[in-house]
């Protein structure tokens, strides 16, 4: 089956960069489309609707965390046991896999909708735009079921080593965002509620083309017979790899939200240039993160196969190529982060355009500690001790909280934008001395 990626042989470095290439790709599609929502936004509506659409960024952040986290969670023992060449025992993972996303889909869905008005109120959005940012977060909130969906069904493909499929179906999914952004925004008027209708129909034709490809392509996935029966073991198993890693993300996202709370209080003009500013932190921010998930798989089908060697192999190759990455993004957003805020506002908009380019350009001095962050964690989270990512997100938590507490009052925007470097630091001095006693123990079972 050609599509099928065996990461447990060859360059540590090239079975990484060949599984993150087409992530990277995916999730700079994503972001694309986010970019432009909210340039359609802020450009053919105003200032006040953009910031309408990231007021309630960090409140995606917390519940679509810890939706994407435990879908990541639930794909790790289908890649340990297809490491393993276990293929009726990763079947069996599949068919549970689905039972409990389909559980949490519904109830997270259906409690987020009634709480939508009470959420936006606890984040201090600011009530001339409340109306928008109550209606785009609530179509947020009805697409994830659409969103969770995607995220499992290219979970189990990406864990057979296959990253490409999924980004071939965000580019389809892209481009019909757009397309739909032009046509009920500026065609119909539609104003946020539009970005958001489009935003959701895009996530449901993402996950109807990776069930579709699954069925016609990788029936090696599809449960058969006793398969497909429920297994409390193997409920557990994916509980305790899905759930810590949901957490980790949510838990990260409280910090997030005491960050983005502190941040709205400031006012609209900073509601708008903290949302122009992560929009494109999140473009170049999406190497790391999918390097890291690159781990996860690398990992996970490592440990499968009990080639522990490899493991710390893959770390530093991740490492390296982070490294250089690096170097291009200073290269990149310090002399052009004024002119990438200009898709979001006019130019004579300046307050907005000199705050979130202080923010890029401040958080890209700190990328290698994201690097380093997301290696480390997603390493974690492939060898099976998700619990230990959990921990790392509560040091987060704890330095974005700290900032929100004591920055933010005393330097105002400034302080906002030291919050993600705060945390990324926080995480790194934890997750450091936790890989190396872990690979340490790994090895001296293995012997």
């Amino acid at each position: 089956m050609p599509s099928i990626n065996d990461m447990t042989v060859g360059s540590p470095t090239r079975d990484i960069i060949k599984f993150a290439v087409p992530l990277v790709g995916g999730y700079i599609l994503q972001q694309m489309y986010l970019i432009i929502d909210a340039a359609i936004v802020g450009r053919f509506i105003g200032v006040d609707a953009l910031a309408a659409v990231g007021a309630s960024s960090s409140i995606m952040f917390l519940i679509m965390g810890f939706c994407n986290g435990s879908c990541a969670g639930f794909a790790i023992p289908v890649a340990q046991e297809f490491g393993a060449k276990d293929y009726s025992k990763m079947r069996a993972y599949v068919a549970n896999a689905l039972r409990i996303v389909a559980v949490i889909a519904v109830v997270i869905t259906v409690v987020t909708a009634i709480f939508c008005e009470r959420i936006l109120r606890i984040v201090n959005t600011p009530e001339d735009i409340f109306h928008d940012a109550y209606v785009f977060l609530l179509l947020s909130f009805l697409a994830i079921p659409f969103t969770m969906a995607y995220n499992m069904l290219s979970g189990f493909i990406r864990s057979l080593g296959d990253s490409k499929q999924p980004f071939y179906f965000l580019i389809a999914a892209s481009l019909l965002n757009i397309v739909l952004d032009f046509i009920l925004i500026i065609g119909l008027g539609m104003g946020v509620e539009g970005a958001g209708i489009a935003t959701m129909t895009a996530q449901a034709f993402a996950s109807l083309l990776c069930w579709l490809y699954i069925r016609k392509h990788l029936r090696l996935l599809i449960p058969t017979g006793n398969e497909r029966a429920y297994d409390d073991k193997k409920v557990g198993r994916l509980l305790m790899n899905g759930i810590p890693m949901g957490m980790q993300f949510s838990i990260t996202a409280i910090g997030v939200i005491m960050l983005q709370s502190a941040n709205n209080a400031l006012g609209t003009v900073y509601v708008a240039s903290f949302t122009a500013a992560m929009r494109v932190k999140y473009l170049f921010t999406c190497v790391f993160e999918n390097i890291g998930v690159a781990m996860a798989t690398y990992c996970g089908q490592n440990i499968g196969a009990q080639k522990v060697e490899r493991i710390k192999l893959g770390i530093w190759s991740a490492m390296k190529i982070t490294a250089v990455y690096f170097v291009f993004t200073l290269i990149i957003i310090y002399p052009f982060a004024d002119d990438m805020m200009l898709l979001f506002v006019e130019s004579g908009e300046r307050n907005i355009i000199d705050n979130a380019a202080l923010y890029m350009r401040l958080s890209s001095y700190f990328f290698p500690a994201l690097g380093l962050l997301t290696i480390l964690r997603y390493s974690l989270q492939g060898l099976g001790f998700s619990n230990l990512s959990v921990l790392s997100g509560v040091m987060e938590m704890i330095a974005r909280c700290g900032v929100s507490l004591w920055l933010v009052p005393t330097f105002g925007f400034l302080g906002v934008c030291y919050g993600d470097p705060t945390a990324w630091v926080a995480a790194d001095l934890f997750l450091a001395p936790a890989v190396y006693l872990v690979y340490k123990k790994l090895k001296k079972v293995r012997k």
